[in-house]
Order: C-alpha cells, then structure tokens, then sequence
C-alpha cells in the first residue's frame, strides 16, 4: 500500500514513515515543504506531494494517489498558540475536515492524531480535540474508517530543540531539558514539574498509528480513541531528574533544577496520561513499549552525538567549553 502521511516531514512523521517502509508499504510525504533536516541525520529521499491540509483540493488529490492517509499535520503549542489562536484554529480544524472530506469521498482508511491533554483550555488541544468529534460524526453518519491514536508527550531523537538551542518555535519538554543538562544550565520546569504529563517514546508513537491504520484498512473501526502513553505515569520533575542523573552518569555536571509559575494553557495538578490498555485495540501489549529510562537515554546518546548540528549551545557556554 502507499499510505499518505500529512506532516511526514515532521518529528513524529518521519517515524511514521519509517514504520511504514518497515512493514513492506511505501509512504508518501503531504508537507508544505519538500525536506526535513540536512546533514547526515537527514530524513532519506520519499515521494513528496507539496501542499497546505487548509487547501481541500491539495488534500483530495492526496487522496487520489494513495489507498489511505495518516493525519498527523497541525500548528502546534499551548502557551504560543493562545494569544494568536486563529492559526492553529484554522489549520488544524480545516485540515482536519479536508483529511475526512478526502479520505471519505475516496473510501480510503485513515487515522487522526489525537492530544494527551486533549481536556485542556488551550488552542492547541481545543482545535485537535474538535476534530476528534468530526471523526466520530463521519465514522457514524458517512461511513468513513478513521480510527483515532490519542498520543501523550512523544519523546526521541531529532525532535528540535527551541532557543536558545535550536530553530524550534514551540519549546518541548524533552530537547529543553536535555539540552539544559548537557550544558550545564539550570533546567526550568514550569510549576516546579510536579504535574503529570507522561512520555512515550516517539517510535511506539509511530507504531500505534500505523497499526490503528492496518485495522482502519482491515475493516476495524473503533468505537474509542487508541491512548498511546505508558502504563505508569510520572511527574515532568521526575523526567528531569532522570535526564540529569544519566547526563551526569555519562560525565557532565549536575545541572540545577529552578522552578518556574505555571505557563498559560496549563493547569497546576493536572494529569496528562493514557489508558495504555487501549493498545491492545490494535495490536500492541502495553508491557512492550521502550521504557522511559531507556528512551531518555537513547534520546540523551542523539543530542550529544548531534551538538553542532542538530543544536548548538549558547555561545558563551559554547566558547568556555572549547
């Protein structure tokens, strides 16, 4: 099969994509540029199709040149998107009617990506968690097959650090804390990081949604979201201190740990986590997923390898260090 990704060229889509080839299918990248990062950790070369999910002509001629598409497109953020939240209103609820709009008008599968914190007040999650609602509407009353992966914090390797690291503009947990403890600067967790918002790794991430389309393309459709997280959860602060004690375990100073109020979009308390049992919808026994630990570390071996080219530390740690 030669299955559509929209953002393929993103952090979770590239892994999509190699998911993909490595159960025998092709993958087709629907991106709104034509290449993911350069140098030797580049994505390699796939069939690209050019296009905007806001334009449903681009998204139906997708549609006609593949048996079914993965959605994972979208204007991401929680705090950057709620002072300006026409953007991610508009891509993301648009695009996600032209992906069912195209993949139901060619009767192909698909799977939309859902939030972990699909609850919150943000634009973010309000937008990604409206769509949800459409996919069950066109499941029920147009017969589309869509099933739904609802993916907590997606962590791993080439995911882009924001500054002042790297060129991202939304700032992730895992790249700004990784980033901070290899420079030996103080890690900054918003509202102390005692909330909870659990971490998977971004290639049991990659497999949900490719095994949620294998049973969208079988006939399954199902009548809940797939929740893609661990089974047992854990606070960021916890994360961080894991991060730190590997850094230092591989020889880097110990990074401080400095508490910031809670950004806006968030709530102090909450819990973001997943019925990992819902795996098993599709395929998956939760008790296979990476660990935290081993994830953190892989991810942790990635951006030492990587500095200088995949990010840089400040120039002035930079300079000291040489």
């Amino acid at each position: 099969m030669k299955i559509g990704v929209t953002g393929g060229n993103g952090f979770i889509g590239r892994y999509v994509c190699e998911e993909i080839e490595a159960r025998g299918h092709e993958a087709l990248v629907f991106d709104h540029h034509g290449h993911g990062r350069r140098g030797p950790h580049a994505a390699p070369e796939r069939e690209v199709m050019l296009g905007d999910i806001r334009d449903a002509t681009a998204m139906v001629e997708l549609a006609a040149h593949c048996d079914g598409i993965i959605h994972l497109a979208a204007v991401l953020g929680t705090q950057e998107t709620i002072l300006n939240p026409r953007p991610a209103a508009e891509t993301n609820l648009v695009g996600g009617l032209n992906f069912l709009e195209a993949v139901t008008q060619y009767q192909l599968p698909g799977v939309y990506i859902g939030v972990g914190n699909h609850w919150m007040n943000n634009s973010y999650s309000i937008s990604k968690t409206a769509v949800e609602r459409f996919v069950s509407m066109f499941n029920a009353d147009r017969g589309s097959r869509v099933n739904v992966v609802r993916a907590v914090n997606a962590y791993g390797p080439r995911q882009l650090a924001a500054a002042p690291f790297g060129p991202g503009k939304v700032r992730k947990i895992t790249p700004a804390v990784v980033c901070r403890a290899l420079c030996g600067m103080p890690v900054e967790l918003y509202g102390g990081g005692h909330q909870v918002s659990d971490m998977v790794w971004v290639g049991d991430v990659a497999k949900a949604l490719v095994s949620a389309f294998e049973a969208a393309q079988a006939g399954t459709v199902l009548d809940h979201v797939v929740e893609c997280g661990p089974v047992a959860s854990t606070t960021i602060r916890r994360v961080a201190e894991i991060v730190i004690d590997q850094c230092e375990a591989k020889g880097y100073p110990r990074a401080d740990i400095v508490d910031l109020p809670m950004r806006p979009g968030e709530q102090p308390g909450a819990v973001v986590s997943a019925n990992a049992e819902t795996l098993r919808a599709v395929g998956i026994d939760p008790a296979d997923l990476v660990s935290l630990e081993a994830g953190l570390e892989r991810t942790i071996d990635w951006f030492i390898a990587t500095q200088g080219e995949h990010w840089t530390a400040p120039e002035p740690l930079a300079l000291a260090a040489r």
